[in-house]
Parts: structure tokens; C-alpha cells; sequence
């Protein structure tokens, strides 16, 4: 019996912590994009945002796809303070939103655009496809449709 009860809060304990979303800076953002050795699909995004929600099971399951070719998928958070950590894990468990999860730190644009891409004005949702190894990089700040996500999914494993 003992058993059983470590097994499940085991099994609880890790189903919290893999929907759990780690508050970063744009710095470490920047780093962690930088350092990947993997295709990378970043999702900028909200819970309040629809034409964001709408999009990252489109953006999971072309992921999903392409797991042989080690694309990650994250999800960016741009929810406001009071909403981190509670209101946003509440809703990717809700969503059962699989992906590495983060909030950024930083509410004003004028500071964590420039960083991902000088064009962007701080409109979401906004994605970027980049592959270090090959050196594409892509950068949209709109919706893109589920075709739009599997043709640039392709694009950065391929490059």
C-alpha cells in the first residue's frame, strides 16, 4: 500500500511541476535562445489573448510532428504580475498545454522586444522560428493560420 501512495504523489508531484511556468527575464530569455542547439518555435503569448489560444494547439501539434528533429516548442507568457504564477499554471493545465512554459519579467515592450526582433511593436500573439544550426530565423507578430504553422515549423527544422 505504502507503495502505491509514493507512486501517486510521485505522479502528482511531477504532473504540477511539468505544467508549472518559471518566471525568466529577458536576458535569460535571450540566453536560452541563443544557447539552443535545437529548432525552436516561441510562442508570445496570453491567457486573455484569443487569437493566442487559438494558435498553440496548432502550434503543439506540428511540434509534435517534428519531435525526431528536437524542435521545441515555448510558450512566453505575457500576462500581467498579478496573474503569475497562479492565474497562468490554472489555465496550461486547464488547456493541457504541453510545451516549456515561461512568464517573462518585463512589461514594458520597449525592453523586451528590440531583444527578439526591432520590429516588433508588442502586438501578440507573436512567434519566432529559429534554428541556431542553420542560422534561419523568422518572426511574425500576428495569427498565423494552422497551414501558416506547419509550413514554418518545416522551415526551421529544414532551414
Amino acid at each position: 500500500m505504502k507503495i502505491y501512495l509514493l507512486l501517486f504523489f510521485t505522479l502528482i508531484g511531477f504532473s504540477l511541476t511539468a505544467q508549472s511556468v518559471k518566471k525568466v527575464s529577458i536576458g535569460e530569455l535571450e540566453t536560452y535562445i541563443k544557447q539552443s542547439k535545437n529548432p525552436l518555435v516561441i510562442s508570445f503569448w496570453a491567457t486573455w489573448c484569443g487569437p493566442c489560444v487559438r494558435e498553440i494547439p496548432w502550434l503543439e501539434s506540428e511540434v509534435a510532428k517534428k519531435k525526431s528533429d528536437s524542435v521545441e516548442l515555448i510558450l512566453v507568457s505575457l500576462d500581467f504580475p498579478e496573474d503569475y504564477p497562479k492565474k497562468i499554471n490554472s489555465f496550461i493545465t486547464q488547456k493541457k498545454f504541453n510545451a516549456t512554459h515561461f512568464w517573462l519579467n518585463e512589461t514594458n515592450a520597449d525592453i523586451f522586444c528590440p531583444p527578439i526582433d526591432p520590429r516588433w511593436s508588442g502586438s501578440i500573439p507573436a512567434n519566432l522560428f529559429i534554428n541556431n544550426r542553420t542560422g534561419y530565423r523568422q518572426f511574425f507578430q500576428r495569427q498565423l493560420t494552422d497551414r501558416q504553422v506547419e509550413i514554418e515549423v518545416g522551415k526551421v527544422v529544414k532551414g
